[in-house]
């Protein structure tokens, strides 16, 4: 289980380093925006993102 953790990790790593690697200047605009957020706004994200990876998790098993 701890390889299979690792590798999901390593993987996340590498897609969130994408779009900076690719166009910083955009990924830079995008960060200030999501900065301007209240916290309302930015625990809705946070909890949409996690409903949508435990969604695909389930889909995939």
């Amino acid at each position: 289980m701890a390889t299979t953790l690792l590798m999901a990790f390593g993987l996340m790593l590498i897609i969130e380093g994408v779009l900076p690697f690719l166009a910083p200047r955009v990924w830079r605009e995008t960060f200030r925006r999501v900065t301007e957020l209240a916290d309302g706004q930015i625990r809705f994200i946070g909890l949409s993102s996690m409903i949508v990876g435990l969604v695909m998790l389930m889909v995939v098993k």
